[in-house]
Protein backbone atom coordinates (compact mmCIF):
# COMPACT_ATOMS: atom_id res chain seq x y z
CA UNK A 1 0.00 0.00 0.00
CA UNK A 2 1.14 3.54 -0.76
CA UNK A 3 1.00 6.31 1.82
CA UNK A 4 -0.33 9.78 0.97
CA UNK A 5 -0.26 13.08 2.86
CA UNK A 6 2.89 12.05 4.67
CA UNK A 7 4.71 14.31 7.11
CA UNK A 8 7.35 14.16 9.89
CA UNK A 9 10.28 11.84 10.48
CA UNK A 10 9.83 8.56 12.34
CA UNK A 11 12.79 6.85 14.03
CA UNK A 12 12.67 3.31 15.35
CA UNK A 13 14.69 3.41 18.56
CA UNK A 14 16.21 0.01 19.24
CA UNK A 15 16.94 -0.73 22.88
CA UNK A 16 19.33 -3.02 24.78
CA UNK A 17 18.84 -3.63 28.48
CA UNK A 18 15.96 -1.10 28.37
CA UNK A 19 18.20 1.72 27.08
CA UNK A 20 18.47 3.14 23.53
CA UNK A 21 21.49 1.92 21.60
CA UNK A 22 24.00 4.60 20.58
CA UNK A 23 23.17 4.29 16.91
CA UNK A 24 19.51 5.13 17.64
CA UNK A 25 20.47 8.24 19.62
CA UNK A 26 22.76 9.38 16.79
CA UNK A 27 19.92 8.86 14.32
CA UNK A 28 17.57 10.95 16.47
CA UNK A 29 20.08 13.80 16.43
CA UNK A 30 20.25 13.90 12.63
CA UNK A 31 16.47 13.44 12.33
CA UNK A 32 15.93 16.42 14.65
CA UNK A 33 18.27 18.58 12.58
CA UNK A 34 16.43 17.71 9.35
CA UNK A 35 12.95 18.04 10.88
CA UNK A 36 13.75 21.49 12.28
CA UNK A 37 14.81 22.71 8.84
CA UNK A 38 11.53 21.43 7.36
CA UNK A 39 9.15 22.57 10.10
CA UNK A 40 8.34 18.96 11.01
CA UNK A 41 8.49 16.74 14.09
CA UNK A 42 10.53 13.68 15.02
CA UNK A 43 8.48 10.72 16.20
CA UNK A 44 10.42 8.01 18.02
CA UNK A 45 9.03 4.47 18.31
CA UNK A 46 10.07 2.14 21.13
CA UNK A 47 8.86 -1.45 21.44
CA UNK A 48 9.20 -3.34 24.71
CA UNK A 49 8.46 -3.37 28.42
CA UNK A 50 9.44 -0.70 30.97
CA UNK A 51 10.88 1.78 28.48
CA UNK A 52 9.85 5.04 30.16
CA UNK A 53 13.46 6.03 30.90
CA UNK A 54 14.44 5.16 27.35
CA UNK A 55 11.59 7.38 26.14
CA UNK A 56 12.88 10.31 28.22
CA UNK A 57 16.38 9.86 26.80
CA UNK A 58 14.95 9.68 23.27
CA UNK A 59 13.32 13.07 23.82
CA UNK A 60 16.59 14.50 25.11
CA UNK A 61 18.30 13.14 21.98
CA UNK A 62 15.90 14.85 19.57
CA UNK A 63 12.42 13.28 19.56
CA UNK A 64 9.36 15.54 19.79
CA UNK A 65 7.01 12.62 20.39
CA UNK A 66 7.73 9.12 21.63
CA UNK A 67 5.40 6.21 20.92
CA UNK A 68 5.80 3.30 23.31
CA UNK A 69 4.33 -0.04 22.29
CA UNK A 70 4.35 -2.05 25.51
CA UNK A 71 4.97 -5.50 24.04
CA UNK A 72 7.59 -8.15 24.73
CA UNK A 73 8.94 -9.15 21.30
CA UNK A 74 11.50 -11.80 20.42
CA UNK A 75 10.69 -12.27 16.74
CA UNK A 76 11.60 -9.94 13.90
CA UNK A 77 8.14 -10.42 12.39
CA UNK A 78 6.54 -9.03 15.55
CA UNK A 79 8.59 -5.84 15.34
CA UNK A 80 7.72 -5.50 11.66
CA UNK A 81 4.01 -5.97 12.30
CA UNK A 82 3.97 -3.32 15.03
CA UNK A 83 5.98 -0.82 13.00
CA UNK A 84 3.72 -1.33 9.99
CA UNK A 85 0.68 -0.37 12.06
CA UNK A 86 2.43 2.63 13.62
CA UNK A 87 3.53 3.90 10.19
CA UNK A 88 0.01 3.45 8.80
CA UNK A 89 -1.43 5.53 11.65
CA UNK A 90 1.12 8.36 11.82
CA UNK A 91 2.04 8.52 8.11
CA UNK A 92 5.65 9.73 8.30
CA UNK A 93 7.41 10.94 5.16
CA UNK A 94 10.69 9.41 6.35
CA UNK A 95 11.39 6.27 8.40
CA UNK A 96 14.83 5.83 9.96
CA UNK A 97 16.49 3.10 11.98
CA UNK A 98 20.02 2.34 13.09
CA UNK A 99 21.99 0.05 10.79
CA UNK A 100 22.05 -2.76 13.34
CA UNK A 101 21.26 -6.39 12.43
CA UNK A 102 17.67 -5.82 13.60
CA UNK A 103 17.36 -2.50 11.78
CA UNK A 104 18.60 -4.07 8.55
CA UNK A 105 16.06 -6.88 8.94
CA UNK A 106 13.15 -4.52 9.51
CA UNK A 107 13.58 -1.69 7.03
CA UNK A 108 13.59 -3.50 3.65
CA UNK A 109 10.27 -5.18 4.49
CA UNK A 110 8.76 -1.88 5.64
CA UNK A 111 9.85 -0.24 2.39
CA UNK A 112 8.42 -3.11 0.34
CA UNK A 113 5.05 -3.02 2.15
CA UNK A 114 4.65 0.70 1.43
CA UNK A 115 5.94 0.35 -2.16
CA UNK A 116 8.97 2.51 -1.49
CA UNK A 117 12.74 2.05 -1.48
CA UNK A 118 15.30 1.50 1.25
CA UNK A 119 18.77 3.04 1.62
CA UNK A 120 21.19 0.99 3.75
CA UNK A 121 24.15 2.17 5.85
CA UNK A 122 23.55 5.86 5.19
CA UNK A 123 26.54 8.00 6.21
CA UNK A 124 25.32 11.41 5.03
CA UNK A 125 22.02 13.09 4.17
CA UNK A 126 21.54 16.27 2.17
CA UNK A 127 18.29 18.00 1.18
CA UNK A 128 18.44 19.21 -2.42
CA UNK A 129 15.36 20.73 -4.09
CA UNK A 130 13.29 19.17 -1.28
CA UNK A 131 14.71 15.73 -2.14
CA UNK A 132 16.61 13.54 0.29
CA UNK A 133 20.03 12.65 -1.13
CA UNK A 134 21.48 9.78 0.93
CA UNK A 135 25.12 8.79 0.66
CA UNK A 136 25.82 5.08 1.17
CA UNK A 137 29.07 3.08 0.92
CA UNK A 138 29.01 0.24 -1.60
CA UNK A 139 31.50 -2.40 -2.81
CA UNK A 140 32.92 -2.84 0.67
CA UNK A 141 33.19 0.90 1.24
CA UNK A 142 35.41 1.59 -1.80
CA UNK A 143 32.68 3.65 -3.52
CA UNK A 144 30.23 6.19 -2.08
CA UNK A 145 26.88 6.19 -3.85
CA UNK A 146 24.20 8.91 -3.67
CA UNK A 147 20.64 7.59 -3.56
CA UNK A 148 17.36 9.41 -4.08
CA UNK A 149 14.06 7.66 -3.25
CA UNK A 150 11.03 9.33 -4.80
CA UNK A 151 8.33 7.30 -3.06
CA UNK A 152 7.04 8.02 0.43
CA UNK A 153 7.91 7.06 3.07
CA UNK A 154 11.63 7.18 2.41
CA UNK A 155 13.12 4.30 4.42
CA UNK A 156 16.75 4.15 5.52
CA UNK A 157 19.19 2.73 8.04
CA UNK A 158 21.89 4.98 9.52
CA UNK A 159 25.42 3.65 10.00
CA UNK A 160 26.77 3.85 13.53
CA UNK A 161 29.10 6.82 13.97
CA UNK A 162 27.88 8.65 10.86
CA UNK A 163 26.30 11.39 12.97
CA UNK A 164 26.81 12.69 16.49
CA UNK A 165 24.32 12.24 19.29
CA UNK A 166 23.33 15.44 21.09
CA UNK A 167 21.73 15.01 24.50
CA UNK A 168 19.83 18.06 25.80
CA UNK A 169 18.31 17.39 29.22
CA UNK A 170 16.13 20.50 28.92
CA UNK A 171 14.20 19.17 25.89
CA UNK A 172 10.53 18.38 26.42
CA UNK A 173 8.32 16.04 24.44
CA UNK A 174 5.15 13.99 24.43
CA UNK A 175 4.99 10.30 25.32
CA UNK A 176 2.17 8.30 23.74
CA UNK A 177 1.35 4.69 24.56
CA UNK A 178 -0.12 2.56 21.80
CA UNK A 179 -1.70 -0.86 22.27
CA UNK A 180 -0.97 -2.83 19.11
CA UNK A 181 -1.52 -6.56 18.93
CA UNK A 182 0.48 -8.86 16.69
CA UNK A 183 -1.70 -11.32 14.71
CA UNK A 184 -0.62 -14.95 14.68
CA UNK A 185 -0.57 -14.84 10.88
CA UNK A 186 2.29 -12.31 11.03
CA UNK A 187 4.57 -14.68 12.94
CA UNK A 188 6.46 -16.90 10.53
CA UNK A 189 8.80 -18.40 13.11
CA UNK A 190 8.46 -19.87 16.57
CA UNK A 191 11.10 -19.41 19.25
CA UNK A 192 11.56 -22.70 21.11
CA UNK A 193 14.57 -21.79 23.20
CA UNK A 194 17.02 -18.91 23.58
CA UNK A 195 20.61 -20.02 24.08
CA UNK A 196 23.35 -17.54 24.88
CA UNK A 197 26.50 -17.78 22.80
CA UNK A 198 29.21 -19.70 24.58
CA UNK A 199 32.25 -17.49 24.83
CA UNK A 200 33.17 -13.95 25.72
CA UNK A 201 30.57 -11.29 25.03
CA UNK A 202 31.71 -7.86 23.88
CA UNK A 203 29.79 -4.75 22.91
CA UNK A 204 32.01 -3.22 20.27
CA UNK A 205 29.35 -0.86 18.93
CA UNK A 206 29.03 0.98 22.24
CA UNK A 207 32.74 1.06 23.14
CA UNK A 208 34.58 4.39 23.35
CA UNK A 209 38.04 2.79 23.08
CA UNK A 210 38.85 -0.23 20.89
CA UNK A 211 42.24 -1.87 20.52
CA UNK A 212 42.28 -4.24 17.55
CA UNK A 213 44.84 -6.79 16.43
CA UNK A 214 45.47 -8.32 13.04
CA UNK A 215 47.63 -10.92 11.36
CA UNK A 216 50.69 -8.81 12.08
CA UNK A 217 50.55 -9.86 15.73
CA UNK A 218 51.95 -13.19 14.55
CA UNK A 219 50.43 -15.66 17.02
CA UNK A 220 47.77 -16.21 19.65
CA UNK A 221 50.38 -15.67 22.35
CA UNK A 222 51.40 -12.32 20.88
CA UNK A 223 47.74 -11.31 20.56
CA UNK A 224 47.65 -11.21 24.37
CA UNK A 225 49.50 -7.88 24.01
CA UNK A 226 46.41 -6.45 22.32
CA UNK A 227 44.29 -7.52 25.28
CA UNK A 228 46.77 -5.97 27.73
CA UNK A 229 46.81 -2.67 25.83
CA UNK A 230 43.01 -2.63 25.73
CA UNK A 231 42.91 -3.28 29.46
CA UNK A 232 45.31 -0.48 30.32
CA UNK A 233 43.40 1.91 28.04
CA UNK A 234 40.05 0.95 29.57
CA UNK A 235 38.86 -0.31 26.22
CA UNK A 236 37.66 -3.49 24.53
CA UNK A 237 39.39 -5.86 22.12
CA UNK A 238 38.69 -5.93 18.41
CA UNK A 239 40.18 -8.07 15.67
CA UNK A 240 40.44 -8.55 11.92
CA UNK A 241 39.01 -11.54 10.12
CA UNK A 242 42.36 -13.41 9.85
CA UNK A 243 42.85 -13.15 13.64
CA UNK A 244 39.34 -14.54 14.12
CA UNK A 245 39.88 -17.38 11.66
CA UNK A 246 43.14 -18.33 13.43
CA UNK A 247 41.08 -18.50 16.65
CA UNK A 248 43.16 -15.94 18.51
CA UNK A 249 39.95 -14.35 19.81
CA UNK A 250 36.18 -15.16 19.56
CA UNK A 251 34.22 -14.07 16.47
CA UNK A 252 32.21 -11.58 18.53
CA UNK A 253 35.31 -9.32 18.45
CA UNK A 254 35.47 -9.02 14.66
CA UNK A 255 35.50 -5.50 13.22
CA UNK A 256 34.78 -4.99 9.54
CA UNK A 257 32.33 -5.47 6.71
CA UNK A 258 31.52 -9.01 7.84
CA UNK A 259 31.82 -8.17 11.54
CA UNK A 260 30.87 -5.10 13.59
CA UNK A 261 30.72 -1.51 12.33
CA UNK A 262 32.27 0.62 15.06
CA UNK A 263 32.84 4.31 15.77
CA UNK A 264 34.75 4.69 19.04
CA UNK A 265 36.46 7.86 20.22
CA UNK A 266 39.81 6.03 19.96
CA UNK A 267 40.72 3.10 17.71
CA UNK A 268 44.18 1.53 17.99
CA UNK A 269 45.09 -0.85 15.16
CA UNK A 270 47.95 -3.23 15.99
CA UNK A 271 49.50 -5.22 13.17
CA UNK A 272 46.61 -4.43 10.83
CA UNK A 273 47.48 -3.66 7.22
CA UNK A 274 44.13 -2.06 6.39
CA UNK A 275 42.18 -4.28 3.99
CA UNK A 276 39.09 -2.56 2.58
CA UNK A 277 36.77 -4.94 4.42
CA UNK A 278 38.30 -3.94 7.76
CA UNK A 279 38.58 -0.21 7.04
CA UNK A 280 34.90 0.00 6.16
CA UNK A 281 34.08 -1.18 9.67
CA UNK A 282 36.21 1.31 11.63
CA UNK A 283 36.82 4.35 9.44
CA UNK A 284 34.13 6.26 11.36
CA UNK A 285 36.29 6.28 14.50
CA UNK A 286 37.04 9.76 15.87
CA UNK A 287 40.78 9.17 16.34
CA UNK A 288 42.80 6.34 14.81
CA UNK A 289 46.26 5.18 15.85
CA UNK A 290 47.91 2.60 13.57
CA UNK A 291 50.97 0.43 14.30
CA UNK A 292 52.45 -1.49 11.36
CA UNK A 293 55.96 -2.27 10.16
CA UNK A 294 54.98 -1.68 6.52
CA UNK A 295 55.11 2.08 5.93
CA UNK A 296 52.98 1.66 2.79
CA UNK A 297 50.15 -0.17 4.61
CA UNK A 298 46.70 1.24 3.66
CA UNK A 299 45.83 1.65 7.36
CA UNK A 300 48.09 4.72 7.45
CA UNK A 301 45.85 6.45 4.87
CA UNK A 302 43.06 6.72 7.46
CA UNK A 303 45.15 7.00 10.63
CA UNK A 304 45.53 10.23 12.61
CA UNK A 305 48.78 8.89 14.08
CA UNK A 306 50.91 6.26 12.38
CA UNK A 307 53.70 4.31 14.07
CA UNK A 308 55.97 2.44 11.67
CA UNK A 309 57.36 -0.50 13.57
CA UNK A 310 56.82 -4.09 14.67
CA UNK A 311 53.63 -4.11 16.77
CA UNK A 312 55.04 -6.89 18.94
CA UNK A 313 57.83 -4.51 20.02
CA UNK A 314 55.84 -1.26 20.01
CA UNK A 315 52.76 -2.37 21.98
CA UNK A 316 54.70 -3.32 25.17
CA UNK A 317 56.33 0.12 25.12
CA UNK A 318 52.91 1.78 24.81
CA UNK A 319 51.58 -0.29 27.70
CA UNK A 320 54.45 0.77 29.97
CA UNK A 321 54.20 4.44 29.05
CA UNK A 322 50.44 4.51 29.62
CA UNK A 323 50.91 2.82 32.99
CA UNK A 324 53.45 5.50 33.96
CA UNK A 325 51.09 8.31 32.95
CA UNK A 326 48.20 6.76 34.87
CA UNK A 327 50.39 6.38 37.97
CA UNK A 328 51.29 10.10 38.01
Amino acid sequence: MKLTDTKNIMVYVETADKAPVNCALETLGKASEIASSRGEEVIAVLIGKDLEKAADLSIQAGADKVIIVDKDCNQVEAYRSILLEVIKKYKPSVVMAGATPLGKDLTPVLAMRFESGCAVDVIDIKITDDKFVMTCPVYGGTVLNDIVIKESPIVMTIRSGAFSKVIDSSRKGEIIKEDISVPESALLTKVLEAVKEIGEQVNLEEAEVIVSGGRGMGSKENFELVKKLADVCGGVVGATRPAIEDEWVPRSHQVGQSGKIVSPKLYIACGISGATQHLSGMVGSEYIVAINKDEDAPIFDVADVGIVGDAIKVVPLLIEEIKKIKAM
